[in-house]
Order: C-alpha cells, then sequence, then structure tokens
C-alpha cells in the first residue's frame, strides 16, 4: 500500500545538522502518524507521500521549511514561576511555557530569583536538516482513528 491520506504510516528516522546526528527513532520505538493530518512539517509529510513499506530515503530541508529562520528578537521575560521542566533553572535548559497559542517550549538566556529571559525560537530553528527515513508499514486507517484524527497503536496516541 502506498502512503495517502488517511493511512496510517509506521516509520524510523535519524536527524541531522551540519554538526552531526541530532536524534534518532532507532534508541526508541518506531513513529506512528496519520498521513495527511497535518502531524508533521509539510515537506516531510509531502515527501512521504506515495512511499510504501520498506522504502528508504533522505531529504534535506532549508530553515524556512523546517523550523523557521533564527530570529534575534525571540527574547521575552517571563516569570519563573511560569516556567515548567526544571525547580532550578540555568541558562540553556529548555523549558515550557503555557502561552495564548499554548504550550511552547523555550531555552533559558538568563536567570534571575523571580524572571528569567527566554528565547521563543524554536531549539532546531535556523538549521538545514536532513530527515533519513525508514518506512515499516503504511496500512488504511480505521474510521475511529480518523474521527480522531491521529493514529492509534504502539508508536501512535494512546486512549
Amino acid at each position: 500500500m502506498q502512503i495517502t491520506n488517511n493511512a496510517v504510516v509506521q516509520f524510523h528516522y535519524t536527524l541531522s545538522d551540519a554538526s552531526g546526528e541530532l536524534e534518532s527513532s532507532r534508541k526508541a520505538a518506531p513513529l506512528l502518524y496519520l498521513h495527511g493530518h497535518n502531524q508533521m512539517l509539510p515537506k516531510l509529510e509531502a515527501a512521504l507521500e506515495g512511499k510504501t513499506a520498506g522504502d528508504t530515503f533522505e531529504i534535506t530541508l532549508a530553515p524556512v521549511d523546517a523550523y523557521g529562520e533564527r530570529r534575534d528578537d525571540a527574547i521575552q521575560s517571563v516569570q519563573v514561576k511560569h516556567l515548567q521542566g526544571a525547580k532550578k533553572w540555568k541558562p540553556g535548559m529548555v523549558a515550557w511555557v503555557n502561552t495564548d497559542q499554548g504550550e511552547r517550549q523555550v531555552t533559558i538566556v538568563k536567570v534571575g530569583m523571580f524572571k528569567a529571559d527566554v528565547d521563543t525560537n524554536h531549539p532546531l530553528a535556523g538549521k538545514t536538516l536532513t530527515f533519513a527515513l525508514e518506512v515499516l508499514s503504511v496500512r488504511e486507517a480505521t474510521a475511529e482513528e480518523i474521527a480522531h484524527g491521529h493514529a492509534h497503536g504502539e508508536g501512535g496516541h494512546q486512549h
């Protein structure tokens, strides 16, 4: 079966930039997603379209097609009590904050007693990224998966 809209796809990936490997699903369980439901980077999903189980390929994405260009004006001051993920903060650590647009990942730049300066750029912003993918399986989604908008099962969403 080819990957098309409403197909459930299981795959492994390795993500690299110019400095080398950043992360890989091969150290854990493969990923599972529902194709055509905006659950990943659009160019990455488009590259998976038409592939079948057993296919392996690489795709390199420019920053604009991945996590965007770095913005120098993306430093904000927030109250330390709003940072989630640790009890004590140091520059370089990643935290989560709740915003009007939902939960957002930020990087600590400077921390004081009550406030912290955080970089709201995505940690991979400004990087050209290469994804090496191996499609493990492709199947038709169930009606329930389509209604829920995500894949169910190992590597997908559990209810």
